[in-house]
């Protein structure tokens, strides 16, 4: 077998698609970005039949730069935006509704409501996951109750529910394959993690009918093959796992203690648990690092929300830049005098506030601030939202005494300005590996060790490289400044409960 293995990485705001040979290095890509809708405040959604164009396409590109035809690829991995939800007629293909993306907030309500009768505790137990329109549950239970027929139609088996990579592999094996992987599946709100099962308690909360859930498979696993129409060769599908979750494998993070972080359109922090499920007292998420030959890994998350999407914002919302890579340099040349922070709360806040009604704010500006000052507040953004997570970490993960060293991937880890700042905030080594795609390796290395291309688990982590190590170099009282500085932004950026609670904290101590 040749050993080339194709990735696909379909994320956010764009589909890719990379060809990695035998030495794991990348032979050819394809990337297509494709459009966001906004129908309301808060909601957002994608076209999942322009989802599959730009995957087809990026596929295509990809194969076309390798220089090689689709029979030379030995296997396919998936990676895919996690909680986005895609419903479609399990006869003809054809979706009911828009996806309903992860960032989408509708359903903030109905999680209130569901807190209200004292169930939150009931899903945390079970899934590891918090009440909030992050997950795909409630997404889900929208769909069905607006949708004429759709929860009549789900209950009859008529419908099929997925996370993208689900919708995905259903259109590439030309619907003989309905199926998940672990890691996707314990991101719905409705998947037990200890039992590695749905749930029909859960179920019967949200009101899903359970006829039109993917089966749960492990990462490497055999998930189907690709129908030869599709891109003119008949290719298994043998790893699937959510972005994070890939970009963990990907960094190689195999052992408890270990840590990744992911800066793309969000930033996602992953800390390796291992066998443990680990119950969050500082509203982290418990969630399934990876399943391997039937044995689970767990992990805690802190997600945020808003990371290169602030970037995206200086460019295409403020036009203050011209391209994403020029926010480091204007960055470095903002005025050290001023202190402004911008609290990028767009659609809401993620770990460890969890307030989907905050919306975003900037606090400190001056008749001299400009984009230069705005660049750097929100580059420093992504930085002290990690360090919130990174302190939530450490107090509910007891480490050996051993150094927290972060391994990070995602576009904005290209940025040198952008690692110091963050290293200097954490006050802890930064990793920046020589492979920045980790996401996309992280799945290819799944399909291509299930083919026998590939190293085994052992092997894929010696190979780890290191492009560069960030030390801190700020003072401890300079970054304390700023640290407080921060917290008293995202204090009044809080939504009436929150910060009414906060106060509340605040005056008992």
């Amino acid at each position: 077998m040749s050993g080339y293995v194709l990735a696909i990485d379909q994320g956010t705001t764009s589909s890719r698609a990379i060809v990695f040979d035998r030495d794991q290095k990348i032979a050819g890509s394809g990337q297509k970005e494709f459009k966001q809708h906004f129908p309301k405040s808060g909601w957002v959604e994608h076209d999942p039949e322009e989802i599959w164009d730009t995957v087809v396409w990026a596929i295509k590109e990809a194969i076309s730069k390798a220089g090689i035809k689709a029979s030379d690829l030995s296997a396919i991995g998936i990676t895919n935006q996690r909680e986005t939800v895609v419903v479609w007629e399990r006869d003809s293909g054809k979706v009911i509704h828009n996806a309903i993306v992860w960032q989408d907030r509708r359903t903030a309500s109905y999680c209130d409501k569901l807190k209200r009768q004292g169930l939150e505790k009931t899903f945390t137990k079970k899934t590891g996951l918090l009440l909030d329109p992050y997950f795909s549950g409630t997404k889900l239970s929208w769909m069905l109750a607006n949708v004429k027929g759709a929860r009549a139609r789900g209950a009859k088996g008529d419908l099929c529910f997925g996370t993208v990579d689900t919708f995905l592999i259903w259109r590439l094996t030309g619907g003989k394959s309905f199926v998940t992987d672990a890691t996707n599946a314990s991101r719905t709100l409705m998947f037990n993690i200890a039992t590695n099962d749905w749930d029909r308690e859960l179920l019967d909360i949200l009101r899903v009918p359970e006829a039109m859930l993917p089966e749960v498979l492990d990462c490497a696993a055999d998930f189907g093959v690709t129908d030869a129409s599709v891109f003119g060769a008949e290719i298994p599908i043998l790893g699937v796992a959510g972005d994070q979750q890939a970009a963990t494998i990907g960094q190689a993070c195999f052992q408890p203690g270990m840590m990744k972080s992911t800066y793309g359109t969000g930033c996602f922090a992953l800390l390796n648990t291992g066998k443990d499920i680990v119950r969050s007292k500082n509203r982290l998420l418990t969630t399934i690092a990876y399943r391997l030959d039937g044995e689970t890994t767990y992990a805690l998350e802190g997600s945020i929300f808003v990371a290169g999407a602030a970037v995206q914002w200086l460019r295409d919302g403020l036009k203050v830049i011209k391209a994403a890579s020029d926010t480091g340099t204007l960055a470095a040349s903002a005025d050290p005098s001023q202190e402004v922070y911008l609290v990028p709360a767009f659609t809401g806040l993620g770990a460890p506030h969890w307030d989907p009604d905050a919306r975003g704010a900037i606090f400190g500006m001056t008749r001299n601030t400009g984009p230069a000052e705005f660049a750097r507040a929100a580059l420093e953004a992504v930085c002290y939202q990690t360090r919130d997570l990174l302190d939530a970490m450490h107090k509910d993960w007891k480490s050996d005494g051993r150094e927290t060293v972060l391994r990070v991937d995602g576009g904005m880890v290209a940025s040198d300005w952008t690692m110091q700042r963050l290293s200097d905030l954490l006050d802890a080594p930064v990793d920046r590996p020589t492979i920045l795609e980790t996401t996309a390796l992280g799945v290819a290395w799944l399909a291509g060790s299930r083919a026998g291309v590939w190293p085994n688990q052992k092997d894929f982590a010696q190979s780890w490289a290191r492009d560069q190590r960030f030390e801190p170099t700020m003072d401890e009282k300079t970054r304390a400044g700023k640290l407080k500085g921060w917290r008293n932004a995202v204090k009044r950026t809080l939504s009436d409960g929150h910060g009414r609670e906060s106060k509340l904290t605040v005056k008992r101590r």
